[in-house]
């Protein structure tokens, strides 16, 4: 059973997702918080894609990070940190479309690692989403005193 350990989660999240200056860069926007899970979407803009044309896999990894950790987030005591000890994308279908969604989980618990599975989606027009990438990742959970202060 999947649990949490911080009942302020979600504005915990929500103030951390405030300082993640290179999501806000990609234009991402996280549109639901759960316990063990998040999801969010990024309107696709030229920037967004490669030479020909379809969301850059860059990208599809970005995103598939950032719902993973946060989702892993949602479940560690307040004050403690979450980092991408491992990640594994596999690309089904090329991104052409106007937006991509992405949702993240915590498909099993634990104390020093979580593991997460991310799924992102493209969507074109009214067309349903179409599954185009799907990631397994570690999380690693660090204590306060185990993060290097600034100097």
């Amino acid at each position: 059973m999947i649990q949490t350990y911080n009942p302020d989660f979600e504005q915990d999240i929500r103030e951390k997702l405030e300082r993640q200056e290179f999501m806000k860069l990609l234009g991402f926007k996280v549109t639901k918080i759960a316990v063990g899970s998040i999801a969010g979407e990024l309107t696709l803009e030229q920037r967004h894609r490669q030479h020909k044309g379809f969301a850059h896999g860059g990208v599809i990894a970005t995103l598939a990070d950032i719902v993973a950790g946060f989702a892993a987030v949602s479940l560690v005591p307040k004050h403690y940190h979450v980092v991408t000890a491992e990640i594994k994308v596999s690309y089904f279908h090329p991104g052409v479309g106007d937006k991509l969604l992405a949702k993240g989980c915590v498909i099993k618990q634990g104390r020093k690692f979580n593991f997460c599975e991310a799924e992102i989606y493209v969507v074109k027009g009214e067309q349903e989403p179409l599954l185009i990438a799907k990631a397994s990742a570690t999380m690693a959970t660090t204590t306060p005193e185990e993060i290097p202060r600034k100097v």
